[in-house]
């Protein structure tokens, strides 16, 4: 039966999506009812339409005081699926006053871009649970908002805002244990403040954000082709995820559907980024255990398919086989070496599997729950791993008859077992539907010339969104395009800011020594949360 959000007026604009231009007051009422709907909140998302007055940037500090010559204005994206559906909602904030009715009551994930549009935009979530700040470190000048049009140069860092306002846990031999954000290995910045009594943990707090780029405003005013570059480097080890998610937003914007061919050849490329990363998380898996046999074993199978990746598109991370309308491979993988492949790790799975250290240090360790999972809006193996069954590929496809067959997981109770079965499971997977895509495109190597030709002709629509499920989940970017063919604004969403909220959660009554193990178990990423 449809729901009444799903009968809402509004213009349809782009793939399977519509957007409603809203009033303030109408949005909690809206995003209530797209929830209920059994729609998820994918972005939000500020965006300055102003433009410079002329003349040289006034200081940072009172960027926030500026005259503007035109309005912010705010875009929530829903999606569902069993049919992909997307709705927009569009508020916009005139003259100074730049409060909007908060929804994190109504979606935990909500709150948390709230937060960072609060940080980045100056516009303030009214009646938000925890109007603290996020992405901005509290030795950030008050009142420079880095995404206005206006905000000019970043000022020096000052003295602190106060303290971090972590939670104090107290109580009979309860103490703390901070680390990071410098850290032994070679690991991103984070800060992690650990509560415990003896080796248990009783509260985790993650505090992040030691990385911020700025990235998203390294978009602004850049061509098309100039972002592919930035959308390669949002995460590293997401190259083809987040380069296919920025392609698809950007042909959205133009009404550009690529042929089946380019399709199935991007999907060969993100599938190969999906078993070259599996394969690492569970070699590093194995190493947190003690079982340093199984990770070196895991690291050969690795360095094999980053040269499978160099041999397929010449770089080792993916890098320059997606592009604005097509894509082009030099080789496409042997199918025999796959197999192989898929058996080496199947092997390295089952000797796992059979240790009995391994087994009791994964089995029960860090569970989350599906209903913890479903209330965080977590994605990816992190969700599948729960017992969710959302994966962007069935979702939002691509293709009609594009998609692999969902892949049935043994292990949903929400441990690292679980975590590291679903890797496991997802290789073989991965492996079966490459051969099927290889099959299908029967060594053809190239997108048809005709896409690039209407690419390069047609003029924007407007606004795109592209939707990928990358290795570690749901990747989303939406972009806007001037009629230049200009980038105005371009809004990332990587799976990691849905998910680390997670991992303190799951480390609930953990012991301290399992922390590196169970942070493996997520692998999250640092920089596509800090953009």
């Amino acid at each position: 039966m449809s729901h009444p959000a799903d009968r809402t007026a509004g213009a349809e604009v782009g793939h399977c999506r519509r957007v409603l231009r809203l009033g303030l007051d109408q949005v909690p009422g809206h995003a209530e009812q797209l929830l209920a709907a059994g729609y998820r909140v994918a972005l939000i998302a500020g965006h300055d339409d102003s433009h410079p007055t002329g003349g040289e940037h006034p200081g940072a500090t009172a960027a926030s005081e500026l005259l503007r010559t035109g309005p912010l204005r705010v875009v929530y994206l829903f999606t569902a699926s069993d049919p992909d559906r997307r709705v927009e909602l569009q508020v916009s904030l005139a003259g100074t006053d730049l409060r909007v009715p908060s929804i994190a009551a109504l979606s935990f994930a909500a709150g948390r871009f709230e937060r960072e549009m609060r940080d980045l935009f100056g516009i303030v979530p009214e009646g938000h649970p925890l109007p603290r700040r996020l992405v901005r470190h509290f030795h950030w000048p008050q009142g420079w908002y880095p995404m206005l049009t206006e905000a000019g140069p970043a000022p020096e860092f000052g003295d602190q805002d106060g303290p971090y306002p972590f939670r104090t846990v107290e109580g009979p031999g309860v103490y703390e244990i901070p680390v990071g954000p410098i850290h032994a290995g070679m690991i991103e910045p984070g800060h992690f403040r650990f509560s415990v009594v003896g080796e248990t943990i009783l509260n985790l707090k993650a505090r992040l954000w030691f990385v911020h780029r700025g990235l998203e405003k390294l978009f602004t005013d850049r061509s098309v082709a100039e972002g592919v570059a930035l959308a390669e480097r949002i995460s590293g080890d997401t190259s083809a995820g987040h380069t296919l998610a920025y392609c698809r937003a950007v042909e959205d914007a133009y009404g550009l559907r690529c042929d089946d061919d380019a399709d199935r050849l991007r999907e060969v490329v993100v599938e190969l980024e999906r078993l070259y990363n599996h394969v690492t998380d569970i070699g590093a898996l194995c190493n947190d255990v003690g079982h340093g046999v199984l990770h070196a074993h895991a690291g050969r199978v690795r360095e094999r398919l980053l040269r499978l990746n160099d041999h397929t598109t010449g770089h080792r991370l993916l890098r320059g086989a997606i592009y604005p309308g097509g894509a082009t491979v030099a080789h496409l993988p042997a199918p025999s070496e796959l197999a192989a492949i898929a058996e080496d790790v199947r092997e390295i799975a089952a000797l796992a599997s059979g240790h009995s250290v391994v087994h009791d240090r994964f089995a029960g360790t860090a569970v989350l729950t599906a209903a913890q999972a479903t209330d965080l809006g977590a994605l990816g193996y992190v969700a599948r791993a729960s017992g969710l069954t959302i994966d962007a590929r069935h979702d939002h496809p691509a293709r009609e008859g594009g998609p692999p067959p969902r892949t049935t997981h043994e292990h949903t109770s929400g441990d690292v077992l679980a975590r590291f079965h679903v890797r496991v499971e997802e290789v073989a997977a991965s492996v079966a539907y490459l051969h099927t895509l290889l099959a299908e495109l029967d060594g053809r190597r190239h997108s048809a010339a005709a896409a690039q030709d209407l690419f390069h002709h047609r003029p924007p629509a407007g606004s795109g969104v592209g939707i990928v499920e990358g290795w570690r989940g749901t990747i989303v970017h939406r972009v806007e395009i001037t009629s230049a063919a200009r980038l105005s604004r371009v809004k990332v969403v990587d799976p990691s800011f849905f998910n680390w909220p997670a991992l303190p959660v799951a480390l609930a009554d953990t012991i301290v020594p399992d922390f590196p193990l169970v942070n493996k178990s997520f692998n999250l990423s640092y920089a596509g949360n800090d953009l």
